[in-house]
């Protein structure tokens, strides 16, 4: 499965600076509003010494590390949904995203231009957040415009109970109240899951901040933070420029720079980790001489469930997953010594599948 981020914020915030360090392409990234129009998607590995030390094990034909899908559009501004600026069409390209990256300024600086004069974080977080709720109603709106009617007519189960969950949205969303924050029932999650809805995504606020002062205390960064915790969401403290500064680097080089500077790791590297932890995502491996990769499957997900994330037919044929932790190849070497070890095991199609687990999947179709 592959893992996939939309970074949405206002104009001139980091956003396409941020884009450039993560996917280390040179996207247009300009001093004025509006610069990033077309959507840009970009692919950035997913960082994991577990599968550099695989591929020093094995020394595969193929190393083929796990990824994280960015999608960076067009700025947001007060009004986007009544056409403002550019509108809020480019939403549409990130609603098949699993979470939602919103890139917020919290610096001071004259020579960049801010759409709304000056920076100020909760306003301008308040502002994108209502035009992602806006774009989710007029989804709302529009479906129960098609349905209402005809499920109130024919007394249809299934179309009443559509009508009661989106509903159900809809007053949450007119009291400024996001999707993410609702509890819905699996019978409701099941019916509004189709509409891809923005709010109910997850979201990581990135606070976008000045590289000479990343260590001080930051007002603007402890306000987003807060604002954060009051919704059960995620802030990162992060330098936009410094992370595209870096992104040349080698490791050794970009490890040697955050040292300096006395930051612990890239601001990249951790949202990645962040991320991994607000979806509760996980990372198995399959290995060979032909292929060493890494798959993400999220927590909870059983051996036949994983096993069709490689392939559908491994998972209708399944039969048995052939398990070794990573742990215990380290400890032990090889794979022979785990099997002499007695830490190789045969596990069946319920087996919960657990982060590090190496697998060979047996199937027959």
């Amino acid at each position: 499965m592959s893992l996939k981020a939309g970074i949405v914020g206002l104009p001139n915030v980091g956003k396409s600076t941020l884009f450039n360090a993560i996917t280390k392409q040179n996207i247009l990234a300009a001093n004025y509003p509006f610069a990033t129009i077309d959507p840009n998607v970009g692919i950035v590995i997913v960082p994991d010494k577990r599968i550099e030390n695989l591929n020093e094990m094995y020394h595969p034909a193929r190393l083929i590390p796990t990824s994280f899908e960015f999608t960076d559009i067009a700025g947001l501004v007060k009004g986007a949904s009544k056409g403002e600026g550019l509108g809020n069409k480019f939403l549409s390209h990130i609603r098949e995203v699993d979470a939602i990256v919103e890139v917020v300024r919290c610096f001071d600086d004259d020579n960049i231009i801010h759409v709304e004069g000056k920076p100020d974080p909760i306003r301008d977080i308040e502002i994108i957040n209502l035009e992602l709720s806006i774009a989710d109603l007029e989804i709302i709106n529009n479906r129960l415009d098609k349905i209402k009617k005809k499920a109130t007519t024919t007394k249809d189960k299934d179309s009443l109970m559509e009508v009661e969950a989106l509903e159900k949205a809809k007053n949450a969303l007119e009291k400024n109240i996001p999707l993410r924050m609702i509890e819905f029932n699996e019978e409701e999650k099941n019916l509004i899951k189709p509409f891809c809805f923005l709010t109910i995504k997850p979201i990581i606020y990135l606070a976008n901040v000045r590289e000479e002062n990343f260590n001080d205390e930051n007002f603007y960064y402890n306000e987003v933070m807060d604002y954060a915790m009051k919704e059960g969401s995620k802030a990162i403290k992060i330098c936009a420029k410094l992370e595209a500064d870096l992104m040349d680097y080698t490791t050794d080089e970009k490890n040697e720079m955050l040292d300096m500077l006395g930051i612990k790791e890239s601001g990249i590297d951790e949202l990645i980790k962040v991320t991994y932890e607000l979806l509760g995502l996980r990372t198995y491996f399959t290995v060979g001489s032909d292929e060493v990769r890494a798959w993400t499957f999220k927590n909870g997900m059983n051996a036949r469930e994983c096993a069709g994330i490689i392939h559908s037919d491994f998972e209708k044929g399944f039969i048995r997953a052939e398990v070794i932790s990573y742990d215990d190849l380290i400890k032990f070497g090889d794979e022979l010594r785990v099997k002499e070890a007695g830490k190789f095991r045969l596990e069946g199609k319920d087996y919960l599948m657990q982060d590090g687990d190496i697998c060979h999947f047996r199937f027959n179709v």
